[in-house]
């Protein structure tokens, strides 16, 4: 194997699965000191927020079948935290930081070892996996490894959840680009060979948009018992995993009850992707001429 940097790719590979190890082991111990404290919790999907569900919403690695790459799966829920608990969550958080530095590190380097990655670090944990004999190739996702679980840093009064449908993010290309793209899934196949000469009949300086639909989000808005030391007495954060509240007495601070799905119509106003045409151009890219 040849190196790369300082470090090999078996020395970085071993690095990132001790940290993978690491994260295991400390969200377990996480969940074991939360259940010893017998403090309070609440889930947005289940009825019951026990430490099972708490394992599996932090424990939650995995690819599904036909899940998009980009998409990540979400666990809302509020859990009230000691001060063992607290501290419990920060070492798992700076265990996801240093993993999700190494990866960037691995994808920059050696960019060919991230499927290894994905296929040789769930079978460290037969238990992580169990669930997934006989469904293919367990595979790990790795955003949902690294993204950090939410904690407030100070006592809540209160709590209100509301979803926040932010609908769409829109990038601009170049012709340049969007052929390149084209390029890279299969220039052979029919249909990417009817939008390259679409694109070969437009001028090359025109913009091009590719637009990506956002999936809608669960927002918290914490109300603080006291103002921070900076002075804020309240916080926003969007939260994809359950958030922990520091709680000496271990009782949730006050929240409300979102409704069970997002609103079906978007409730901002459309603004700059009026500009663009109604059908798409490139369907393979979801890019977009201007009108």
């Amino acid at each position: 194997m040849s190196g790369h940097g300082q470090r090999p790719e078996y020395r970085l590979l071993a690095e990132l699965e001790a940290l993978f190890d690491r994260l295991v082991e400390e969200t377990d111990a996480l969940v074991a000191t939360w259940l010893a404290s017998g403090a309070s919790a609440w889930s947005f999907e289940h009825d019951t927020a026990d430490a099972a569900w708490l394992r599996h919403a932090l424990l939650d690695v995995w690819y599904q079948d036909g899940q998009d790459g980009r998409a990540t799966r979400s666990h809302v829920g509020l859990v009230a935290g000691d001060e063992p608990v607290m501290e419990a969550v920060a070492r798992v958080n700076a265990t996801k930081k240093a993993f999700a530095a190494l990866l960037a590190e691995i994808r920059s380097e050696v960019p060919s070892l991230i499927p290894e990655i994905k296929a040789v670090l769930p079978f460290r944990h037969p238990a992580l996996h169990d669930h997934l004999r006989g469904t293919g190739l367990a595979r790990l996702h790795l955003k949902q490894c690294w993204r950090a679980i939410p904690l407030a840093e100070a006592p809540v009064a209160r709590v209100r959840l509301a979803w926040y449908a932010s609908g769409r993010s829109i990038k601009r290309l170049t012709v340049r680009e969007a052929e390149q793209k084209l390029l890279a899934l299969d220039s052979e196949a029919p249909h990417v060979r009817i939008q390259l000469r679409h694109l070969a009949g437009i001028p090359g300086g025109e913009p091009l948009a590719q637009v990506q639909s956002q999936a809608p989000l669960m927002r918290a808005n914490l109300f603080y018992r006291e103002p921070l030391e900076d002075g804020r007495s309240r916080r926003a954060m969007n939260i994809a995993l359950p958030l922990f509240v520091p709680s000496p007495d271990g009782r949730l601070p006050d929240h409300n009850l979102p409704p069970p799905r997002p609103p079906a119509t978007r409730t901002r106003a459309r603004r700059r992707d009026e500009r663009l045409e109604d059908t798409v151009f490139l369907p393979s890219l979801r890019v977009y001429r201007y009108r």
